[in-house]
């Protein structure tokens, strides 16, 4: 299902997860509008293309900015602000987040969108004894972030039901690719083994899940295309891969593709917070509301693969 002729509101656009989603859309003929902060200096990010109009504008003032859109079809919500370890536990910053996010909303529902999608996070979920998470599980958010992307979700809920939108809170467990944090492990561990360098981890007993941010760019849109047979509707939907095993046999794979180089330094980083525990997610939701379409197309060997060849390429 191509989308030539549907109007497309997304914020985000230049993070990491709106890039790839932003540049699907357009290639499957969509008109994006991007709502891009006029001192942003991440606007070379977006590709040029006919489809794409940036909206100078920030999420505190999006309805105003908004209204030169004048309808849409869907509002995608992929911005939020204080990700960064500062602020993720600030309870200003995070409640700001709410307030800017419940804005959105309400600026989708007066561009007459049919639908509302935003980007949760599997810290919603808090601590789980076995580390499965299912949009079942009963949250226990630990953090602020956490905390305000489940407040959000909840006052979104019936806000979205008022403007008679379908609406989809996609929780994102880890994706991975180029233009991640360059703090996270996967990151990490792709940029210093090539160069022979040694990381320091946990002890990573512990299980996890991974996804490649084209898999994960790939699912929003399947969930975008399938909406339409569930008008009206909310629903909680995990973004996540089928690939979950013990974190060290991920970073012992990276270090296999980079040749064996580099050194793995097991035990000797100290993890603060909640400490090690496994991420276990379910993804039923995410094939049912696809109606069974979405699959991994990328194994984790390949999109390492493809991130150490980007990263000599750029070198």
């Amino acid at each position: 299902m191509k989308l030539s002729g549907q109007r497309i509101v997304i914020t985000g656009a230049t993070g990491f997860i709106g890039s790839h989603v932003t540049r699907m859309l357009l290639a499957q003929g969509a008109e994006v509008f991007a709502l891009v902060r006029p001192e942003s200096g991440h606007r070379d990010i977006l590709p040029r293309h006919p489809q794409l109009s940036v909206v100078p504008g920030t999420l505190e003032d999006v309805e105003s900015a908004v209204l030169a859109v004048h309808r849409a079809d869907a509002f995608l919500h992929f911005a939020w602000g204080g990700v960064n370890r500062e602020d993720i536990d600030s309870p200003a910053v995070q409640a700001a987040n709410i307030t800017a996010s419940l804005s959105c909303v309400r600026a989708a529902g007066g561009l007459g969108c049919r639908l509302f999608m935003d980007a949760g996070s599997r810290v919603e979920y808090g601590v789980t004894g076995d580390g499965i998470m299912s949009e079942e599980t009963v949250c226990r958010p630990v953090n602020e972030y956490g905390k305000a992307k489940l407040a959000f979700y909840q006052q979104a809920v019936p806000l979205c039901r008022e403007w008679g939108m379908t609406y989809y809170h996609l929780r994102f467990f880890s994706v991975y690719g180029t233009g991640d944090h360059p703090w996270s492990i996967i990151s990490t561990l792709v940029r210093e083994l090539p160069q022979g360098n040694a990381v320091s981890l946990s002890a990573c007993e512990h299980r996890w899940n991974f996804m490649a941010v084209e898999d994960a760019a790939r699912a929003v849109l399947l969930l975008y295309q399938h909406s339409g047979a569930r008008p009206g509707e909310s629903h909680i939907v995990n973004v996540a891969g089928r690939d979950t095993r013990r974190l060290r046999l991920f970073a012992e794979e990276i270090q296999r593709l980079c040749g064996g180089r580099g050194r793995l330094e097991f035990g000797t980083f100290v993890q603060a917070g909640e400490g090690a525990l496994s991420v276990c997610p379910t993804t039923e939701g995410l094939i049912r509301l696809t109606d069974g379409e979405y699959q991994d197309m990328i194994s984790f060997t390949e999109g390492i693969r493809r991130m150490l060849s980007e990263q000599k390429e750029n070198q």
